[in-house]
């Protein structure tokens, strides 16, 4: 259950968006759903056309979410939420490393979800929200193979002149990718301190990366 959650969390990021779908773009900026749904069939486009992502090559997948996904992310407010109390705890070179090893940790142990994505829609949902909101949720739903998939997004507009988007968080199956993780981080942290919960992370990719 566990790894069928993080791998639909992957794929998320992934997923070619209904270009049926209209969304709304506020006087002010861009739709917080129309942001996604750019990101996303910017993603997909890679995909279909990049053979050897779709055989799976660990590199070019890795590139691939450098490059389109991770930019789109706040994925220091994602593992600080993680990591919870401990990040505030944490010295800059430790927060590094746990951005680093969490950010492998979630690319190579779900890489394949991403060769994937060529049976998938996403349907969304009306965004409800008001033109001045900071942090929204895009809720949308996943149909391909199987039972529809519940997929959100938490996203927060960043404070600078460009007012854009980032994504810092995912719901899979009505369950949220942080707070997910946060208790797993929370029995590590308890048991072995932060460098211990790095070490561990550290491990779990060197043995993902014999796997692949």
């Amino acid at each position: 259950m566990q790894r069928r959650f993080m791998s639909q969390c992957v794929l998320a990021l992934g997923l070619l968006v209904s270009p049926a779908l209209m969304a709304p773009v506020w006087a002010n900026g861009e739709a917080a759903d129309a942001f996604v749904k750019r990101i996303t069939t910017d993603v997909y486009d890679t995909l279909r056309s990049d053979k050897a992502i779709q055989t799976g090559d660990m590199n070019r997948i890795i590139a691939l979410v450098d490059t389109k996904i991770m930019p789109n992310v706040n994925f220091q407010r994602m593992t600080a939420s993680a990591v919870g109390p401990g990040w505030r705890q944490a010295t800059p070179e430790q927060q590094k490393r746990l951005q680093e090893e969490f950010k492998t940790l979630l690319v190579r142990t779900y890489a394949g979800a991403l060769t994937q994505v060529n049976d998938h829609v996403v349907s969304f949902k009306p965004l409800r929200a008001n033109p001045e909101d900071k942090e929204v949720v895009v809720r949308s739903e996943v149909k391909g193979r199987g039972e529809p998939i519940q997929l959100d997004y938490r996203l927060e507009k960043i404070s600078d002149p460009s007012g854009a988007w980032k994504i810092y968080d995912l719901n899979v199956l009505g369950a949220w990718l942080v707070q997910t993780y946060k208790t797993q981080f929370a029995q590590e942290i308890n048991a072995k301190g932060i460098d211990g919960l790095i070490a561990t992370l550290a491990e779990r990719n060197k043995s993902n990366a014999r796997k692949n």
